[in-house]
């Protein structure tokens, strides 16, 4: 399937890769393409990955080292919504902003 990344998505990789960038600038780059790599990974089999109904109706999950990346199945795309850290607590986000807002809030 076609690959998106949302906006909020394509600031969350720039926001990690600026904190690892931090202590080793080398290491940023690398990671974060093997973020984008992943994406498309799941692009390409986004079935093998877990539906988490109870974060979001339609929301599936792809662990990636310490990092979450969600993402929606869609009719011509799969779309990577958000890329967060693992030790974020999704409920605690979910529920300040609503449990039918959209990732946006995350």
């Amino acid at each position: 399937m076609k690959l998106g990344i949302s906006p909020l998505a394509e600031l969350d990789l720039e926001a990690i890769g600026d904190w690892i960038a931090r202590d080793n600038p080398v290491r940023a780059i690398s990671f974060t393409e093997e973020l984008y790599q992943q994406c498309l990974l799941i692009a390409e089999s986004p079935a093998l990955y877990r539906e988490r109904p109870e974060l979001l109706p339609g929301i599936r999950v792809c662990p990636y080292g310490r990092y979450i990346l969600l993402f929606r199945v869609m009719d011509t795309e799969v779309r990577i919504e958000r890329v967060v850290h693992g030790s974020r607590d999704t409920n605690m986000l979910l529920a300040e902003s609503g449990d039918h807002q959209p990732l946006d809030d995350l």
